[in-house]
Order: structure tokens, then C-alpha cells, then sequence
């Protein structure tokens, strides 16, 4: 027998509370004991987001929110700007190009962030430009973005700013309308604490007008529809009943647990992981942008990433992710999100030392462990 441990920038792992409420006997959905798990979440979410705008639940991967609101918002020939600094830039990029609109690019250097000066640039100088794309947490390379930063400057112009937070909400702070983001995406299986099967996305007043006048044809990922539908608590077409009952349970749980907690036991965890990489003599890929979600960190050459993280996975059932792209094979990326805890990181830390000692890589044995742990014990 083997125990299997998840340190993925998603899935995450499941509490108990919420694999429990999805074992639970399916009901119907067109009833009111539905609509009331429907308002429970509805509610809750607006939470989670931080904002008083309609939050639509989806049945699909967040990518699937990300296509709504690409084709929600913009007809063909519009001009959006998107920014591409990793493997979930790229996306909005390929999304906005399917629905043919003339996208504006913003290419930043993997493991950096995104300066807003650079964008408010762009949209001074292309009055054109209808919505802002961005990344909260680019997953691929440890970076977060200054959404703050880059909410600030779109507000002063007649665009929309949309967030791809998937891996970010509910994990590190985003005060969706403190920092003027109109639309806000995120998906289930992250800082939610679920298994994949929702997309989220939230739509202020200004980008609701959008989809008012957006001439793009859609059918399933029709916002108007989603509107319609949840002003009367209901949902337009059949929902993942068993993942919103299970929504429910983990939004009770975050509740308890107060967003300020948690984003600080996520930067604690941050914290402890880089500390330990440091030790161990790796280099962080994203050392000035450095997300509390996951930690990526630079292997020696002498190292195959992608073996050493099939090893720690089939051998030892630790999974951590390895780097894509032109990164695959040089990067790892441990994921500390969600319904992860102190002794969590100290597991997958073991792992790493004993697979990198196994591989030929030399250091002091116990390094990266006694390096998070006297982070954790601060």
C-alpha cells in the first residue's frame, strides 16, 4: 500500500467535509431545496471574490469561464490586449484569436511580472482597445501580477479589465471591486478546494453592458442566459448539482476560517518552501514576483526535472509539477494552495531531498526541512 500526497497547482486536495458532501445522494436541480444551496453559494462566492457583483457558476474547467467571457464581452474585429507571461497568458492569447479578435500583445520575460506602466502605455496609445486580459497567478512560472496596480490604470480607460484567478482566488488576496477588476474567472479545483468541474466568473455593471451589446453568436456560455437564470436562483442550463452541494461545505469552511487567515497560511507555506529551495541551493524561477500559490524553483543541470518528478510520483506517490514549454525539464513547482498545512510541505520537502540525493545531487541532508521548519515555528 501506498499513501498518495498532492502538491499539484491543481487538483488540490479535498477535505473531508467537502468529499463528504460528494457522496451525498443526488437531487434534483429544478427544486427549492437546490435553489437554496444555489443562494447559499451565490452568496459565498461574493465573498471569496470580495465583490457585490453577480458571481455565474459554470459547468466547466476554468478555461471554460475564460471562453465566456472572450465571447461574451467582445464581437469579431474587436481589439482586446492580453499579456502573455506564461502558459496561462498564452491561453487568453489562442482564445481571443478562436473568436476572431484582433489581439494587442504584451510580451513579458517568464518570471517576471507585468508592469502596469507598460499597459496604461498601450492603452493611451490604442484608444481601441475594448478589454484588458491579465493573469493573477501565472501558474506555469510562480508569478503573481499586480492586479491592484493594473486595475487602477484600466479604470481610467474605457476598457475592461478581465482576471484569470483560477489558481489564485481564494489562496492570496484579490479585492475584485476595491481594485476595479470587472471580470474576475477562476475554476473549482485550486484554492477552492474541489474537484475539477466549475468555472466562476464574476461581471461588474460596466462589462455586463458589453455583454448587452456583444454581437459574438453563443449559446451554452451565454452570460445573458446565466442572468436570467439567476435572478430567479436557478440556472440556465442542467449544473453539476453534486460539485455546488460540495461548494457549499468548502465555502463554509474558508468562512470560518476568515480570508485573512487564509492568506496567511498561504504566505506562511510560501515562505517555509522558498526558504527550503534557497537552502537546498536552487534558485527560484520568479525570485521578485514570487506568488504564495506555488513555488518555482530552477534545477541544476546535472538533473532531469522530468524524471526526478515521475520519481517522486510513482515511486513515492509525492506529486509536485514539473516546468512546461521551454521550461520542461529545468523547473519543479511545488504547490502550496487550498486545503494544504504545514506538515504537507515538510512531506513533499522530504521527498524532494531524498530523490535529489538518490539523482546525484549533493547538499547537506535535512537542509530544506530545517529551513521550513524554522519558518514555521516563527
Amino acid at each position: 500500500m501506498r499513501k498518495n500526497y498532492l502538491l499539484t497547482p491543481g487538483p488540490t486536495p479535498i477535505p473531508p467535509q467537502v468529499s463528504e458532501a460528494l457522496a451525498r445522494p443526488i437531487i434534483h436541480h429544478r427544486t427549492p431545496q437546490f435553489q437554496e444551496v444555489i443562494k447559499e453559494v451565490s452568496e459565498g462566492l461574493k465573498y471569496i471574490f470580495q465583490t457585490k457583483n453577480d458571481v455565474f457558476i459554470l459547468a466547466s474547467s476554468g478555461t471554460g469561464a475564460m471562453e465566456a467571457a472572450v465571447c461574451n464581452l467582445l464581437s469579431p474585429q474587436d481589439t482586446a490586449l492580453c499579456i502573455d507571461g506564461g502558459k496561462f497568458g498564452e491561453r487568453w492569447i489562442e482564445i481571443t484569436k478562436a473568436y476572431g479578435i484582433n489581439c494587442q500583445v504584451i510580451k513579458v520575460e517568464w518570471g517576471k511580472a507585468v508592469d502596469p506602466i507598460e499597459i496604461e502605455k498601450v492603452l493611451k496609445a490604442n484608444p481601441k482597445i475594448k478589454a484588458v486580459f491579465t493573469t493573477h497567478c501565472e501558474t506555469s512560472t510562480g508569478v503573481v501580477n499586480d492586479i491592484q496596480g493594473i486595475g487602477a490604470v484600466v479604470k481610467e480607460s474605457s476598457a475592461v479589465l478581465v482576471v484569470d484567478a483560477i489558481s489564485g482566488l481564494g489562496a492570496i488576496d484579490l479585492k475584485s471591486d476595491d481594485w476595479f477588476c470587472d471580470v474576475v474567472i477562476s475554476g473549482s479545483q485550486k484554492g477552492l478546494m474541489l474537484p475539477p468541474g466549475l468555472g466562476f466568473i464574476s461581471v461588474s455593471p460596466k462589462a455586463f453592458k458589453m455583454v448587452e451589446d456583444c454581437k459574438n453568436p453563443r449559446y451554452y456560455f451565454d452570460l445573458k442566459k446565466a442572468k436570467k437564470a439567476l435572478d430567479k436562483t436557478d440556472t440556465p442550463f442542467t449544473p453539476a448539482i453534486g460539485l455546488i452541494i460540495a461548494l457549499a461545505e468548502a465555502i463554509k469552511l474558508m468562512q470560518q476560517d476568515g480570508l485573512e487567515n487564509i492568506f496567511q497560511r498561504h504566505k506562511k507555506m510560501a515562505d517555509a518552501t522558498r526558504a527550503a529551495v534557497k537552502a537546498l541551493g536552487l534558485e527560484l524561477f520568479a525570485p521578485d514576483a514570487a506568488s504564495d500559490v506555488v513555488t518555482a524553483a530552477k534545477l541544476p543541470a546535472s538533473i532531469e526535472g522530468e524524471k526526478l518528478v515521475k520519481t517522486m510520483r510513482d515511486t513515492y506517490g509525492v506529486t509536485i509539477a514539473g516546468g512546461q514549454d521551454a521550461m520542461k525539464g529545468k523547473l519543479i513547482r511545488i504547490a502550496h494552495m487550498g486545503y494544504i498545512a504545514e506538515f504537507d510541505i515538510i512531506l513533499g520537502l522530504s521527498c524532494l531531498e531524498k530523490v535529489l540525493t538518490q539523482m546525484g545531487y549533493k547538499f547537506p541532508i535535512g537542509s530544506g526541512i530545517k529551513a521550513a521548519q524554522e519558518v514555521f515555528l516563527k
